[in-house]
Formats: C-alpha cells, structure tokens, sequence
C-alpha cells in the first residue's frame, strides 16, 4: 500500500500529530466511498492563475464523530515534476456540536496542502485519498473529486515589445517631515552657538569692568606694603623674600604713577627716570637709599640690621602717600581753597594725610 500520512482526530482542543506508515492496518475496512467536497482556492484572490502562485487544495468533511482518527497520502515530495507542494497537510476544525446525553461530539473538518507551479499549462490533480478510522473500528477509504489547475503567464506582445534598460532609483521628494529633524537639529546648534557668544562677550565686558574698576595705583601698593610690616621676615634666610615684596610693590606703583618701566629696569635706571620727576629730594634719597639696600641683600648676600628692617616698610609707605598726595595737589591747585567749599590744601612734603597713618610702623 502506498506511503500515508495518520492523523488521528481527538477530543475537543486537540492537536494533531503526523506520523508517516508504510502500510495502514485495514481490518474491518468497509469499502471505498466517493465524495465530493474538494476544492482549489488561490491564496491571493485572482481572476486567474499565474506562475508561482499558491493555492490550498483539500477537502470539507462535515459530520465527523469526535475519536475518529484519519491518514492522507504523502505529497512532500509533489504531485509531478509540474506542480509542487509548498505546505503539507493541515488539518482545521472549522466547527464542532456537542452531543447529547454523553453522545460524541461532531466536527466540521478541512484538510488541505499548498501547491504551486512554475510552469504554464493545464493540469489534473490526483483525486485525495482519505483513509477514516471510525470510533466502532471500521476503516474505510474516502475518495474526494479532482480538481484541474490551469497555470497561465503574462502574455507579451512579441511585435510592440522592446527592451529597456535598467531604471535607477526612484528618488521621491523630500516632505516637511523628513527635513523637520534636521530643522530642529540646525535651531539647537544656533542656540547653542549664540549662547557661546553671550557667554564669551560677557565675560570680555566683565574683564572689562574689572580693568574699568581698578583700584588706584597706591591702594594696591600700601595693601602689599601693609601685608609685610611686622618682624617675621626679618631672619637671614627670609630677607631676600621681604625686600622684593617692597620693591616689587614700588615698582608697580612707579610704572602707575610716573609711566617709567620700572619692573624691568635696575635701580639707577629707575631713578634716572625719575629724577626729572616732582618729587622732593629727601624723599627720593630716601627711595634710591632702600632700593640699593634692596640689591645688596638681594645679590651681595648682605644681612640687613633690625634698625635697617624696621625703617623699610615706612619709608616705602612715605613714598607712596606722599607722591600720591603730590598728586592730588597739582590737580586741585587752580581752584581748591580751604574753607566750607572744599576741603583744605596740604602744602608739598607736609607729610602723611591722616587716612594713610595706619600704614607706620608701630
């Protein structure tokens, strides 16, 4: 007998399991019946059928008691060369009806397998061949009608037919939703680049407000000179450190107040520069005399006396004040007179204004 395939039906919620069987036992078969029920539908919906196209083709079976069991014929390896089987059997319950008073149930069932064709033409399908083994034992064969497969092609007008190259791409315009990614991206970028110039210009105009708001030459130079009174630095080893701070606080103030490059000249070129300058000549003396004492302890290894040390810083701060108050004469001069409209001249080389006093060394 020819190869099959068994697959007994169940209970209600199934499953169908597939064994193959070179022989399938027939006692008590009772015959072959013939029935119609078969058919050939095409999974895509056409007029027609064309080249490689899938249809189901099967079988209805309606009034199946439930525990009856069936075996289809094997197709895997195809009907003929022509037409192939793309999906084996699959059985589908498409209905099922309860029995009365402990009676079977009854199943409405469809069989079918997928085929195709590569080739055109017009072809007989074998008629399906079901073996049914009945709940009471008997096993009879049931024989579905045929069904015809006409497998057609594209028909081609050989007199109006020319060949045409390959197209390229189909390139589709461009929507606003596509571009609206990079328009978002563009406007983050720009924020993000005019955020950077906000940034950056506000802290030029900051850097600019701070030179703006400097503080005034001799400010600067008595807040270091103060930062040095007092005899900590007076040892050996510190000297050379303590005379620097003075002079380079000096110096700073010389390249403020008179516009001479003192920090990077030598004490006679400081002072060469300074000497046309309007300042009262025992407070330069004074000057020249500490940056000198500077230089020896700074490159002839001289140890400076406490005496020495002491009268430094003053006479630094007695430069700074008087020079400064110097200034603030020659400007106020022309229209500046003591009394209730201003307040009152201090001659030349009077000394100190009360507010710089704190600055002696005590």
């Amino acid at each position: 007998m020819k190869k099959m395939i068994f697959l007994p039906a169940a209970l209600l919620g199934l499953s169908f399991s597939a064994a193959y069987a070179e022989d399938v036992p027939v006692q008590g078969r009772s015959g072959i019946v013939e029935v119609s029920g078969s058919f050939l539908s095409p999974l895509q919906e056409r007029d027609s059928v064309l080249i490689a196209d899938q249809l189901r083709y099967g079988f209805r079976l309606e009034g199946v008691e439930e525990g009856t069991g069936f075996a289809f014929p094997d197709y895997s390896k195809g009907f003929r060369d022509s037409v192939e089987v793309v999906s084996p059997w699959v059985l589908d319950t498409l209905d099922f009806r309860k029995g009365r008073k402990g009676a079977p149930g009854v199943f409405t069932l469809e069989g079918s397998v997928v085929i195709t064709s590569f080739d055109e033409g017009k072809y007989m399908l074998p008629p399906i061949s079901v073996l049914r083994h009945g709940v009471s034992g008997d096993v009879d064969t049931l024989v579905f009608n045929p069904q015809v497969l006409e497998v057609k092609t594209i028909p081609v007008d050989t007199a109006t037919f020319e060949i045409h190259d390959i197209k390229g791409q189909i390139r589709y315009p461009l929507t606003f939703r596509e571009i609206l990614p990079y328009l978002a991206g563009a406007l983050v970028l720009a924020a993000l680049i005019a955020l950077a110039v906000y940034m950056i210009l506000k802290r030029r105009k900051a850097g600019l407000s701070g030179l703006l708001r400097k503080e005034p030459a001799h400010i600067v130079a008595l807040r270091k000179l103060d930062h040095l009174r007092g005899n900590k630095y007076w040892a050996a080893d510190k000297q050379k450190l303590f005379y620097s701070g003075i002079t380079d606080a000096l110096r700073e103030y010389i390249v403020s107040r008179y516009g001479v490059s003192a920090m990077e000249m030598t004490t006679k070129e400081i002072f060469d520069g300074l000497s046309g300058k309007d300042i009262p000549a025992d407070l330069f003396d004074e000057a020249r005399s500490l940056f000198e004492r500077a230089d020896f302890v700074k490159f002839a290894k001289y140890v400076a006396t406490d005496e020495e040390n002491a009268s430094a810083v003053p006479a630094a701060v007695r430069f700074v004040t008087q020079t400064y108050q110097t200034e603030i004469d020659t400007e106020n001069a022309p229209g500046q007179e003591s009394g209730e409209d201003g307040p009152a001249k201090v001659q030349k080389g009077s000394g100190a204004p009360e507010k710089p006093q704190k600055f002696q060394n005590k």
